[in-house]
C-alpha cells in the first residue's frame, strides 16, 4: 500500500524504476486525512516521475534508527554473503556510537572527516579500519538517499585512506560459529559471554567487566561504564537472548556477571 501509520501520521512509500521513496505527509494518520495524504503521495509520485525528485521533502531520521532499518535490510541483501553483512555491523557499532541521534540529512562531508579523528584519538585504530567504517558507511548512505532521508551520499567526497598497508583479517563463519557454540555448551561462561559479543558488539573486556548493578531488567539495558573511551561508556539495548543471559548470570549471586577465570578458547580445542 503507498500510505502507511507510522508515529501518529500517514507516511507514503512507492517505488519508481526500482528505486523506492519513502517521506511523512505530516497529516495525522486518520481515516478523515487519508484522501488528503493520499493526494500528497500522489504529489510526491508526479515529482519523481517528472525527474524533479530533489524537490521532495527530506524525512528527518535519526541516524541510529536508520542505521537499524539499513542493517535489517543488509542482512537480508546478503544471505548468500553472510560475512557482508557481519562486516557492516562491525563498522557501526562505532558509526552508531558517533553519530547517535543526528538527524541523517544533517551529516555533512566534515562530519566524516570528524569521525575519522574521533576514531584515531579515541580508538588507536589502524587506516584500514577507518576504511571499512567508511566503506560501510557510504553503503548505508546509498540507501539513506534511495528512502529519501539524505539528499546526497557524503562519504564520497571524504579522504578515504588507502588499503596499502591492509591485513587480511580472519571473519568467522557461520560454519565456525556454528562450531564454537555448540563445542561452548561445555562451558557456560564462555558460551555466555560470545553470544552477549555477538548479539551486542561489545569488546570482550567490556563483557568481562560487567557488574549485576549495570544491568537494568525492567528497561532491558545494560551499562557499560568502563569502556576504554567516553564513547564506549555507554547504554545498550538488549536483545531478548541477551536479557536472558544477564538476568540468570546475575541470579549466581556474585557481584559481577562474570565471576573468576574463564577457560581459555584453547580450552575448546580439546
Amino acid at each position: 500500500m503507498p500510505l502507511r501509520s507510522r508515529e501518529g501520521n500517514w507516511h507514503y512509500r512507492f517505488e519508481v524504476d526500482g528505486r523506492e521513496y519513502t517521506g511523512n505527509t505530516d497529516l495525522a494518520a486518520t481515516k478523515r486525512n487519508k484522501n488528503a495524504a493520499g493526494r500528497a503521495e500522489a504529489k510526491a509520485r508526479e515529482l519523481v516521475t517528472t525527474g524533479r525528485a530533489h524537490e521532495l521533502k527530506l524525512q528527518v531520521k535519526p541516524f541510529n534508527d536508520a542505521a537499524a532499518e539499513f542493517l535489517t535490510w543488509a542482512d537480508g541483501e546478503y544471505t548468500e554473503h553472510p560475512n557482508t553483512a557481519k562486516r557492516l555491523r562491525t563498522s557501526f557499532v562505532s558509526l552508531s556510537s558517533f553519530f547517535r541521534t543526528d538527524p541523517v540529512t544533517s551529516i555533512l562531508r566534515g562530519h566524516v572527516a570528524d569521525f575519522k579523528a574521533w576514531r584515531r584519538k579515541e580508538h588507536h585504530v589502524r587506516e584500514i579500519t577507518i576504511r571499512h567504517d567508511l566503506h560501510a558507511l557510504s553503503k548505508a548512505f546509498g540507501y539513506f538517499v534511495d528512502h529519501n532521508w539524505a539528499r546526497e551520499n557524503p562519504v564520497r567526497a571524504a579522504d578515504i585512506p588507502s588499503d596499502k598497508d591492509a591485513v587480511r583479517i580472519h571473519v568467522v563463519t557461520s560454519e565456525e560459529e556454528a562450531v564454537y557454540f555448540e563445542t561452548a555448551k561445555r562451558f557456560p561462561a564462555l558460551h555466555d559471554l560470545g553470544r552477549l559479543m555477538l548479539n551486542q558488539g561489545c569488546r570482550p573486556e567490556e563483557v568481562l567487566e560487567l557488574r549485576s548493578e549495570n544491568l537494568d531488567v525492567a528497561n532491558s539495558r545494560l551499562t557499560i561504564q568502563d569502556g576504554k573511551s567516553r564513547a564506549a561508556r555507554r547504554q545498550m539495548k538488549l536483545t531478548a537472548e541477551s536479557l536472558e543471559i544477564c538476568v540468570r548470570r546475575a541470579a549466581l549471586g556474585s557481584h559481577w556477571l562474570f565471576p573468576g577465570k574463564l577457560p581459555s578458547v584453547r580450552t575448546l580445542r580439546r
